[in-house]
């Protein structure tokens, strides 16, 4: 807690926001005067929060009571040095701390999304090996609307006018937010967060915002918490920005693309590379095992009903899990680049998974190829889009089903965190189903 105090005081701080991530990447934790939270040295919690779904429900109490204590314990909630951030956007000098969980005898609490992510990384320290990630986060402006029934829209630039059409990789339709990128620079820099380019992407008022490389539990963090600033910056001029995978009819859907590469902790050389610069064995065990595994732990990947809206064929979202070099049409995309560089980039993640969750699970995908020696597809030369895997889940049911009868997801991710997440988001999806779309009154309401 020295370091803590320390930074605190430095920064004048007199407020600090305590923070965990939930299953849906929701910022839960408890407001409180600096000078309290020094002197409480750590914040308790309710276990139950980590079974909330997106809507503030809980499972059912069959299930409630088998994933949590009878007597609903609560979390040792510790905070974390290497995660301590300002709050630019706060009217008075505030931190934002991310904190971990433990149980009373001071073990990772299961359930928590950051301590799965850690549970992973132990899994590549024990190996002597540094994994290394760049996610790149799409997400939509869009004006205020209070109705959820109407479509989005996007919001008015500064020439006073509404983008309309594609405006992929324009300069002239970013500037036109420029006042509030300017913010959200401003913000990411006040906060450390290493944010780098920023580009239009293809559908009309969405933007991507690409992170530089780096150790996967500072990089969750980050994007984490950069969801935060685009929100923060985005109603400081009055729009809205959105992470939903696929917020808007007939435009692209906002994905998370995750860019991974392995070091040896020793030497800082890249694995995935052989000293004459060829592909090593242990780049195809990884790819391997995303291949073989991906399809099992799509809930991480895609967490929600609106998550498979953005997977279809023809819609620059893959539907497979096949590989090629430099394809953008397959999932698993091995960029050009030289062989210290060497990385794998993978496309199946949106932008509503949650960071730690999508991060443990493309990297343990990958660790499970290297463990088992598996052995990759042919690459695919050209279009993938027409390639349909029947093995990948088509909405969200068929990918809890997959997930919840993985022996080796069980196994490695833990069993109470998998029935638990399982248990969330079949939760959220009876919670779906009792919502009559727009669709059905169009089309069913007369004729059938």
């Amino acid at each position: 807690m020295k370091a803590i105090e320390s930074w605190l005081k430095e920064n004048g701080i007199t407020e600090v926001e305590c923070l965990v991530a939930d299953f849906t990447g929701i910022a839960r934790g408890k407001i409180m005067p600096a000078n309290k939270f020094m002197k409480e040295r750590g914040i308790r919690l309710p276990e139950s929060v980590a079974l909330q779904s997106v809507t503030g429900d809980y499972v059912a109490d069959d299930l409630y009571y088998k994933l949590v204590d009878p007597a609903e314990i609560d979390m040792r909630v510790q905070p974390d040095e290497n995660a301590m951030f300002l709050v630019p956007w706060a009217l008075e000098p505030t931190a934002q701390i991310i904190h971990d969980t433990y149980d009373k005898q001071g073990n990772p609490v299961e359930l928590c999304p950051r301590n799965i992510l850690k549970k992973v990384m132990a899994l590549y320290d024990a190996k002597g090996w540094s994994p290394i990630v760049a996610p790149e986060l799409e997400f939509y402006l869009t004006k205020p609307s209070n109705d959820p029934d109407l479509p989005l829209e996007p919001p008015v630039g500064r020439s006073g006018r509404q983008e309309s059409g594609r405006q992929s990789f324009s300069i002239d339709a970013t500037n036109e937010y420029d006042p509030l990128f300017e913010d959200v620079y401003d913000y990411a820099e006040a906060m450390g967060l290493d944010v780098d380019t920023l580009i239009h992407e293809e559908g009309t008022a969405q933007m991507e915002i690409n992170f530089l490389h780096g150790a996967p539990v500072n990089l969750a963090d980050q994007v984490f918490l950069f969801k935060r600033v685009v929100r923060e910056a985005a109603l400081k001029h009055d729009v809205r920005a959105t992470f939903m995978a696929k917020p808007v009819e007939d435009e692209p859907g906002s994905s998370m693309h995750i860019h991974q590469s392995l070091l040896d902790t020793k030497t800082g050389k890249n694995l995935f590379s052989n000293e004459d610069g060829s592909t090593s064995d242990l780049f195809m065990n990884y790819i391997a095992g995303l291949q073989k595994y991906i399809p099992s732990t799509m809930p991480l990947f895609a967490p929600n009903v609106n998550s498979y809206r953005r997977l279809l064929p023809d819609t620059s979202a893959p539907v497979n899990v096949e590989w090629g070099e430099d394809n953008r049409t397959v999932a698993l995309r091995v960029p050009d680049s030289s062989p210290a560089n060497r990385r794998i980039e993978n496309r199946l993640a949106g932008a509503d998974a949650n960071p730690y969750l999508a991060l443990a699970a493309t990297l343990l995908c990958g660790y499970m190829g290297i463990e088992e020696g598996l052995k990759p597809s042919t690459p695919v030369k050209g279009s993938a889009y027409k390639i349909r895997d029947k093995n990948m889940p088509v909405n969200l049911e068929h990918a809890l089903d997959k997930m919840e009868s993985c022996e080796t997801m069980q196994k490695m991710l833990g069993e109470k965190f998998i029935n638990a997440y399982v248990a969330v988001k079949r939760a959220e999806y009876e919670n779906f189903k009792r919502v009559i779309s727009s669709w059905e009154r169009e089309y069913l309401l007369l004729t059938v």
